[in-house]
Order: C-alpha cells, then sequence, then structure tokens
C-alpha cells in the first residue's frame, strides 16, 4: 500500500526540480498526478517518464503569472481526472531584487508566481473539495527566506512572507472541511533553477555547488528527493491531523547564533 493509493495529486510548477521530485514520489506513493508548467518539453518528458514506469500521469500547460490559468489547471485536472485530493504549490520565481532597485514590474512578477497563483490554485482546489464534501491535502513550497532572508531578495521574500500567511489563514478557515493545508519552509537546495540562477545572478561556475556545501553544517546543499519525501508524508493520512504549520525544513537554525 502506498502513501497516496487512489489520491490524485496536482503539482503546479512540478515539470522540473523540486516539483518534478514530488510528482515522482507521488506516483511512487500509488497517485495520478498531474503536473503544471510553463514549458511543454520538460512537463511532457516527465510524464513519459511516469507512465513509462507505470504512473498515471498528465502535463497541463500553464504560465502561473496569469492567475486564471492557475484556476484553469485545477478544472483541467478535474475534467481529465474526477477530482483533486491533494494540491502541491511548488512554482516559485527567484529572480533578484532589493528594496533600492526592485521596480514595481518585478516586484509584481514574484506576487504572481509566488502569492498570486497559489492562492487561487488553492481557491478552485478548495472548491472541489467543498463541493464534493470530500477532505483534502494542501502543501505550499515556501522558503526559509520567508523569515527574512538575504537584501537582494527582498521582492521574493514579500510575497514568500504572504505565503505563509495566507497558508495558515486557509488551513484555519477550512479545518471543519477536514482539508489540511501545511507549508514546508525549504533551504538552499540543489535544483536546476537553483544552478540557473547562481549563474545569472551570481557569476558561479561549475564549481558552485561544492563551493556552497564547504560553507554548510551537513556539508551539502538539500536535495528534491528528500523534500519529495517529507512532502508526500504532508499530503497523507500519515500526517494525521496536522495543519495550518509551516515547517522549516533547512539546516541553519532559526534564531542561533555563533
Amino acid at each position: 500500500m502506498g502513501l497516496l493509493d487512489d489520491k490524485v495529486v496536482l503539482v503546479n510548477g512540478g515539470s522540473q526540480g523540486v516539483g518534478a521530485a514530488i510528482a515522482r514520489a507521488s506516483v511512487r506513493e500509488g497517485a495520478a498526478v498531474a503536473v503544471t508548467g510553463r514549458r511543454p518539453e520538460p512537463g511532457e518528458a516527465l510524464v513519459a517518464e511516469l507512465t513509462a514506469a507505470g504512473g498515471r500521469a498528465m502535463y497541463v500547460r500553464a504560465d502561473l503569472s496569469d492567475a486564471g490559468r492557475a484556476k484553469v489547471s485545477v478544472a483541467e485536472v478535474v475534467d481529465a481526472y474526477g477530482r483533486v485530493d491533494c494540491l502541491v504549490n511548488s512554482a516559485g520565481l527567484t529572480s533578484r531584487g532589493t528594496l533600492l532597485d526592485t521596480t514595481p514590474e518585478l516586484f509584481d512578477a514574484h506576487i504572481a508566481i509566488n502569492l498570486k497563483a497559489p492562492f487561487f490554485a488553492m481557491q478552485a482546489a478548495v472548491a472541489d473539495m467543498v463541493e464534493r464534501k470530500a477532505p483534502g491535502t494542501i502543501v505550499n513550497i515556501i522558503t526559509s527566506s520567508a523569515h527574512g532572508g538575504q537584501p537582494f531578495l527582498a521582492p521574493y521574500v514579500a510575497a514568500k512572507a504572504g505565503l505563509v500567511g495566507l497558508t495558515r489563514n486557509a488551513a484555519h478557515a477550512h479545518r471543519w472541511d477536514r482539508i489540511r493545508i501545511n507549508g514546508l519552509n525549504i533551504g538552499w537546495t540543489a535544483t536546476e533553477g537553483e544552478d540557473a540562477t547562481q549563474r545569472a545572478f551570481h557569476d558561479a561556475g561549475d564549481d558552485w555547488r561544492e563551493r556552497a556545501a564547504a560553507g554548510l553544517p551537513m556539508g551539502r546543499l538539500g536535495r528534491p528527493d528528500e523534500i519529495a519525501d517529507f512532502v508526500v508524508l504532508l499530503l497523507s493520512d500519515r500526517s494525521g491531523v496536522v495543519t495550518g504549520s509551516v515547517i522549516d525544513w533547512d539546516q541553519n537554525v532559526l534564531g542561533g547564533l555563533d
């Protein structure tokens, strides 16, 4: 028996990185999975990989900077699978900006991807669950930077801190509907997106992971598959009654000082 047997899981931003790892883990645990993403190539490649392994999977092309597409993606999954039992919001924009140099356009882009898209995807998924009078689970992938973050992450932190509040608000609002909503504040993770970010914004070379690892307590960055296993647990009944929790998944201790 898998942890997610017979569940339908929608992973927004699921075509690569942490989202793709969550999709793989969900299929492994018995779920039918849908992933969204802007670019068809990685999304369709992931679906082909999952179906070749015997899983049920579909790709939904969606630019989540459009809140309407976030809602429509849920509707498309309901049309295909009949329902959405579990939602994971893992799409994220990490482009850099400080308080002094962030433009209104950059700020709006962060709000659109990191806060507005999760809001309206949750709205559509919760509406489906409430209409069916069925329980459900949602996990929002947030960031340890929501506690403050580096100066060059100002718009990112603003949006993700909003997602922390939204996670708790929605969990409280729908606790009597038996819809559990939790968040995961992940730390520095080795993903394709992080590689691109390090090269684009920090002039990183091919050895950036090794250099970063040398300054981390565990001697390495976090891995998407580790996060995925944790998310699957939160989506499943094995996480019990927990809701409204925003869990710090990082190797640096919040508030710890040397």
